[in-house]
């Protein structure tokens, strides 16, 4: 976890001086932003969580893998790449065996992300562009994220029609990424149209709908799931109106549309259960918490504006804001792990 963190740091001062800021930096940290992020922070942290659930020491490999490999990374070590590429090797196994353990489409849908993360690793291996990459990556973030959120809606015992509605979007992803390699413009839009497909179906169908009408934590999560499905629908949105772009700010919209608005919502709403879960601290609800999701968005949109005006000023402000949300969500977080239990609500044992 250390070393994911690391990996996120670094990620957010590379990102700041790509955007203008003139941060301390090393050439690494500002050329691999985008893979420190998705493979060094988030592989890492994912990798964690799926290695605590499987229970085998083996498991472990993943994320230590990434971790490293995204210190390699930063560092401008050799072998980094080849780290980060093992990481999701090991990620793909693991989910092999989590998928013997429980066949379900939730987890056969996981498994795939898994095999985005490890495809587009194998891609950025051999020579391709990040730009061509990233789109991997995304299907990586989007599967698991949505193949979890699928779980919890046994809850609601959901019928056939909605089951059947969420595979032909998770497949109709699938083959967007795929179509990219070949006619990169008509893949993208194919793409966008999954994402759309998928927020609508989260927003529709996913528990939280019923869970923001309650109170504490459970609104919490329930308020950061649903803003997280709105960015995903815009990402869609932009990917299917602009196709193809390797660079500038319609790229730059629509990545962190899906990094920032979709994922970070998701890690926000579900710290207070992955902590201790995976590290056995306990992270305590405080109403604060809502400080920095709202600093998120508020500061994406400001980034977002500023990519489609073009206004670069905004940009590069709404970028700044963004990476300080991102700190003083970290900040809030391990206040609450090191606050007096008696301040604040206890976090559930289990996701909402």
């Amino acid at each position: 976890m250390a070393l994911g963190m690391l990996a996120l740091l670094g990620a957010l001062d590379g990102g700041l001086v790509r955007l203008g800021w003139g941060l301390p930096v090393t050439p690494s940290l500002a050329a691999f932003h985008g893979p420190l992020m998705v493979s060094g922070f988030l592989g890492t942290v994912i990798g964690l969580e799926r290695a605590v659930a499987l229970g085998r020491l083996w498991a472990y490999v993943a994320p230590l893998a990434t971790g490293l490999g995204g210190l390699g990374l930063a560092m401008g070590w050799p072998g980094g790449i080849w780290l980060l590429t093992l990481g999701s090797v090991v990620m793909t196994v693991v989910f092999a065996a989590i998928v013997m353990r429980q066949l379900a489409l939730f987890t056969i849908v996981m498994a795939a992300g898994t095999l985005c993360w490890l495809t587009g690793q194998s891609l950025w291996l051999v020579g391709w562009p990040i730009h061509r990459v990233v789109f991997w990556w995304i299907g990586f973030l989007v599967l698991t994220i949505a193949g979890e959120r699928l779980e919890m809606t046994r809850l609601l015992r959901l019928g056939i029609t909605p089951r059947v509605a969420f595979l032909a979007a998770a497949v109709t992803l699938v083959v967007g990424l795929a179509v990219i390699s070949v006619a990169p413009d008509g893949g993208v839009r194919l793409a966008g149209v999954a994402l759309i497909g998928l927020a609508v179906w989260l927003g529709v169908f996913d528990i939280a709908r019923r869970t923001v009408r309650q109170s504490g934590l459970t609104r919490f999560i329930a308020v950061t799931l649903l803003s997280g499905y709105v960015w995903l629908g815009a990402a869609g949105i932009l990917a299917l109106g602009s196709g193809a772009v390797a660079a500038g700010g319609r790229y730059d919209a629509m990545l962190h549309a899906v990094m920032l608005g979709f994922v970070f919502s998701m890690i926000f709403g579900h710290a207070p259960i992955i902590f201790p879960a995976v590290l056995g601290i306990g992270v305590a609800y405080r109403p604060a918490f809502y400080a920095h999701v709202a600093m998120l968005h508020v500061s994406l949109l400001l980034r977002i504006t500023g990519d489609l005006a073009p206004w670069p000023a905004a940009r590069a402000w709404g970028g700044l804001l963004n990476g300080i949300a991102i700190v003083v969500f970290l900040a809030n977080t391990a206040y609450s792990a090191l606050a007096p239990r008696a301040t604040a609500s206890p976090a559930p044992a289990r996701r909402s």
